[in-house]
């Protein structure tokens, strides 16, 4: 579809950025469960401004995480309109239906999620954005739905995770830890752990955690979703290869490039034996090489218009909140 076509249909090319005279806008959340398929909903947190003109962001966890890793991205957008976080099937606050013939954790069946969530909030649309393995998703949609989509936001993304290689597969002196019976016997311990294990911890973190966990009758606690879960989703995802020729709208490619082990091993005691202090900077030198050229294919298969940048040091997993006043300079930038 043209480019103009697409406009029309999203209702205009504005920017929907805030101009100099106007009063700072308000932003109200409210926390919904919409029903997406036969038994299952889905918690959707929905930020909304007084900017009833602007553009209407839609974000899209990555694996493991929930809407609630957005608690600070998100209203910031939704000062220039209106943003909505999703916590997809099986995580967070969401259903978890065991994986079956009728319950899938496909690509597919995630982006037909994120559009039975749209119909019913009545969003003709979007800007898309899905941090991590959720670029699966943001491509995908964008293929299917041209006319709902006027601009995509890659949120440390790779090009194609069905040729990246798994977790499992680095050194096991670099594994992060497991949390123990001590981490996990009350909520305050577990929050505790993951304040060591991270370089940063912030309140949306803390949400998107608290968000995981299951608190049982003795003040433990577990995981909410399922390995089952959790296994099927990996493995769906790291199987499926996007078509970009399918996208035909401008999209920001941002990219989080650890400076130190700090940033990418964060766990890793402050002095390690030389066997692990040689795979660690191994490590980090073979993703600063790599990590850059897979971004670059990224982008070069999106439309002209597209824009991509760096953010060195920092991690994967919070980069978007560490660096939230540059990321929202370069989404204005994007002209949506």
């Amino acid at each position: 579809m043209p480019m103009a076509l697409l406009l029309s249909a999203c209702g205009g090319g504005g920017s929907g950025g805030v101009g100099p005279f106007l009063p700072p806008p308000t932003v109200t959340v409210t926390d919904r469960r919409i029903l997406v398929a036969p038994g299952v909903s889905l918690h959707v947190r929905d930020w909304q401004s007084n900017r009833v003109d602007g553009i209407t962001f839609v974000l899209l966890p990555g694996f493991g995480a929930n809407a609630q890793h957005f608690n600070s991205l998100a209203p910031a957008l939704a000062k220039r309109g209106r943003a909505v976080a999703i916590s997809c099937r099986g995580f967070g606050r969401s259903d978890k239906p065991l994986p079956d013939a009728t319950h899938r954790y496909d690509t597919q069946t995630l982006v037909d999620d994120v559009h039975a969530v749209l119909e019913a909030l009545g969003i003709p649309c979007i800007v898309l954005g899905g941090h991590s393995l959720a670029g699966n998703q943001v491509t995908l949609f964008a293929g299917r739905y041209p006319q709902r989509v006027r601009g995509l936001i890659y949120l440390d993304n790779a090009f194609d995770y069905s040729k990246v290689p798994r977790s499992d597969e680095e050194s096991p002196l670099l594994a992060e830890p497991e949390p123990t019976p001590a981490d996990t016997a009350s909520l305050s311990s577990m929050i505790a752990f993951f304040k060591r294990v991270n370089r940063n911890w912030s309140a949306a973190m803390e949400a998107d955690l608290i968000d995981k966990l299951e608190v049982l009758p003795d003040g433990g606690v577990r995981w909410g979703t399922p390995v089952t879960i959790r296994t099927a989703m990996s493995e769906a995802g790291y199987a499926f290869s996007p078509d970009y020729t399918l996208v035909h709208v401008p999209g920001l490619v941002l990219t989080a490039l650890p400076g130190d082990r700090r940033d990418m091993f964060p766990w890793l005691p402050a002095t390690l034996d030389a066997e692990t202090e040689q795979a660690a900077n191994e490590a980090i030198l073979l993703f600063n090489r790599v990590r850059p050229q897979d971004t670059a294919r990224l982008f070069a298969a999106l439309p002209p218009g597209s824009q991509q940048a760096t953010f060195q040091p920092a991690t994967h997993a919070d980069f978007f909140i560490e660096n939230e006043v540059a990321l929202l300079s370069l989404i204005d930038g994007m002209g949506w």
